[in-house]
C-alpha cells in the first residue's frame, strides 16, 4: 500500500520563538509517529525569529532584498537540520535542497525535514511548501502561533473575526494587500497563496494546538482554517 504524502509547514516561531520549544516539538514528534504507518511527511521548517535577527541586523549596512533572503533560507535549513536530530535515526539523514532529493529520502524515511529549496524571489519557505504540495499532489497544513485565520491580525486588533473556510480566490486576495519583505510573519506568504490557488491545493492553517493537527490527520472535526 502506497503512504499517502502530507506536506506540513512547520513555523519557525513554532520551533524557536525565543528558546528551542521543546515541550511543544516532543507533541509533535509524537503526533507524528501516531502515523507512520499511515502517511509519509515532508516537514518545511521555516526561519522564525532566528531568520528575522540575522535579517535585521544584516538590513542596518546591506539594503538588498537578495541577500536578506539567503539568510532567511539557511536559517531555515538550520532549524530543518535540528529538527532530523531532534527525531533521531526516523528523520532523514541530510537536508535536501530539491524536490527529486526529498522524494528519494521519503523512500527510505517516514518524515523528511527541509528548509526552503532555493531562492525565488519574494517567497518564504511557505512558498516552499506550496510547491511540494503540487509536486506530491497531496493537502498542505500549515502549522503557524496562531489557531487559523482572521480579517486582522489577532496580536495587534482585539476585535477581530475567525475563519474558518475561506475560498482559494478569497485568500489570495487578502495576502495580495500585504506587501512582502524577507523575514515576514503572516499565516503564508503570497507565492503560496498563487500555488494553491493555481493548483486548487487544499490548505489548513492550524495554531500551536496539536490535538487539531492529530484531528486534520484523522479526518475529524479542528478548530483552524479550511483553504479550499
Amino acid at each position: 500500500m502506497v503512504k499517502e504524502v502530507i506536506i506540513i509547514s512547520l513555523g519557525g516561531s513554532l520551533i524557536i520563538p525565543d528558546e528551542i520549544n521543546t515541550n511543544f516539538l516532543e507533541k509533535f514528534k509524537k503526533t507524528l509517529f501516531k502515523y507512520d504507518k499511515k502517511y509519509r511527511f515532508v516537514v518545511v521548517c521555516g526561519g522564525g525569529k532566528t531568520a528575522r535577527n540575522y535579517i535585521n541586523g544584516l538590513s542596518y549596512v546591506n539594503k538588498r532584498e537578495f541577500f536578506q533572503c539567503l539568510l532567511g533560507i539557511a536559517s531555515t535549513r538550520l532549524n530543518a537540520r535540528f529538527m532530523t536530530y531532534f527525531f533521531g535515526e526516523d528523520a532523514n539523514e541530510g537536508i535536501p535542497h530539491n524536490m527529486e532529493e526529498i522524494k528519494n529520502l521519503l523512500r527510505r524515511n517516514f518524515v523528511v525535514f527541509c528548509g526552503a529549496l532555493r531562492y525565488a524571489k519574494h517567497e518564504t519557505s511557505d512558498g516552499t511548501a506550496a510547491k511540494l504540495a503540487r509536486f506530491f499532489d497531496c493537502d498542505f497544513i500549515n502549522l503557524t502561533n496562531v489557531q487559523g485565520l482572521y480579517d486582522k491580525d489577532p496580536k495587534k486588533n482585539k476585535k477581530t473575526k475567525f475563519i474558518p473556510e475561506i475560498s482559494h480566490k478569497d485568500f489570495y486576495k487578502m495576502t495580495k494587500k500585504i506587501e512582502f519583505k524577507p523575514g515576514q510573519h503572516f499565516v503564508l506568504d503570497q507565492n503560496a497563496a498563487k500555488i494553491i490557488k493555481k493548483y486548487k491545493i487544499t490548505t489548513y492553517i492550524l495554531g500551536h494546538d496539536l490535538k487539531n493537527l492529530d484531528n486534520v490527520l484523522n479526518k475529524k472535526h479542528f478548530v483552524g482554517t479550511r483553504i479550499s
